[in-house]
């Protein structure tokens, strides 16, 4: 199985750490972010990981020669060396990276998290959506909606703001977004976007077109966001103490 971490972003609100080492590779409970997120990707089943790259690239890529020693399985780099791609401008330059022979992992790269991966894909094989994105309730104020038929649209609530790509077949719900999707790869034969975009923004189009966006709740595991100083240093202690209870 292929998968993805997306780990270009600039880290710009957790400066000045990221002034000379990109966020991915910022150590939480004594490993890399980058390490965290692929040991839980090849234990899901990933054989080959793709990890996208920006600003410090070379770093990324000793790591990533790393972890093909250390994990024994295949790792690339997609550099974005002019500018960032964004989620989904970066999952597009990355596509001759994947094999495309079944479902494959995008993981955004900074969250950590205990969800059951092979229950994600499952899932997302068991309703033959074309994406199946992972959610789970938790304060926030930024939402995705979905009805019966999938992905509707997304929500600010702090903001007001709000957008929705097709009409309300039924109830609405509204989940926080948890950063990990499964993807089937026929999603590269429908991005008509050039450039710098969101993912999100290219599942509301093919939504709206009549792809199915699916959810699937995770709502209960552990999840932390290495966001800003503040997210990374909850994240230090949630994980020092969980890994204390388990030497117990």
């Amino acid at each position: 199985m292929d998968a993805m971490i997306l780990a270009a972003g600039l880290g710009t609100r957790l400066r000045p750490l990221t002034d000379h080492t990109p966020k991915v590779l910022i150590e939480v409970g004594g490993a890399s972010i980058l390490e965290r997120i692929a040991r839980r990707l090849v234990s899901a089943g990933a054989d080959r990981i793709i990890v996208n790259a920006h600003r410090h690239h070379d770093q990324v890529e000793a790591a990533a020669a790393w972890l093909v020693g250390e994990l024994g399985v295949d790792v690339h780099v997609s550099l974005e060396p002019e500018a960032l791609l964004e989620t989904g401008g970066g999952l597009a330059h990355a596509e001759l990276l994947f094999r495309k022979d079944g479902p494959f992992l995008l993981y955004n790269g900074d969250i950590v998290t205990d969800m059951d991966l092979s229950a994600l894909l499952a899932d997302h094989r068991a309703t033959g959506a074309l994406a199946t994105l992972a959610v789970g309730r938790r304060e926030t104020s930024r939402r995705l909606l979905f009805d019966r038929r999938g992905l509707l649209g997304w929500e600010n609530v702090a903001t007001g703001r709000s957008e929705r790509c097709r009409e309300e077949v039924e109830g609405i719900e509204a989940w926080p977004f948890a950063g990990v999707h499964a993807i089937s790869p026929e999603i590269f034969g429908l991005i008509t976007e050039k450039g710098a975009f969101s993912i999100i923004e290219l599942y509301l189009r093919l939504s709206a077109e009549g792809h199915r966006i699916l959810p699937h709740d995770v709502t209960g595991t552990l999840w932390l966001e290495i966001g800003d100083p503040e997210r990374l240093a909850r994240a230090r202690e949630v994980l020092a103490t969980s890994e204390d209870s388990r030497r117990g």
